[in-house]
């Protein structure tokens, strides 16, 4: 089994990039620590470390947009991965976009890139 360097991080946690598989677009960052890096390997669904719940947490747990994971790219330093998935429902963020990067810097101000995919009221409640 790959042992991820989690000692680097004081909190034990580590950053997960997620891209589209097909695209390569990212669709978002995310922590994983040891347990959520475990159960994605076991299960072939990204999970992740939830600093704001602190808890574990299976992306799409709630609103069914889960993350099957295609394929694991690991940094240098084993201390970084790069989660390439299949991205169910169309969107990664908890907003209703895509990606959680859908806004961009113009002139010093965000500006939103596209639309939302889901509307988050009917989704989480």
């Amino acid at each position: 089994m790959v042992e991820l360097d989690f000692a680097k991080s004081a909190d034990g946690l580590l950053p997960a990039i997620v891209q589209d598989k097909e695209s390569g677009e990212v669709l978002m960052l995310a922590y994983i620590n040891r347990e959520s890096w475990q159960m994605t390997l076991d299960t072939g669904k990204a999970h992740y470390w939830s600093r704001s719940r602190n808890k574990l947490w299976l992306k799409g747990e709630s609103s069914g947009h889960v993350q099957l994971v295609k394929d694991i790219f690991v940094d240098c330093d084993l201390d970084t991965v790069v989660f390439k998935v299949e991205q169910s429902g169309g969107a990664a963020c908890h907003r209703g976009y895509r990606s959680c990067f859908y806004r961009r810097v113009v002139s010093g101000e965000l500006e939103v890139q596209g639309e939302p995919v889901f509307d988050p009221a009917k989704v989480y409640g």
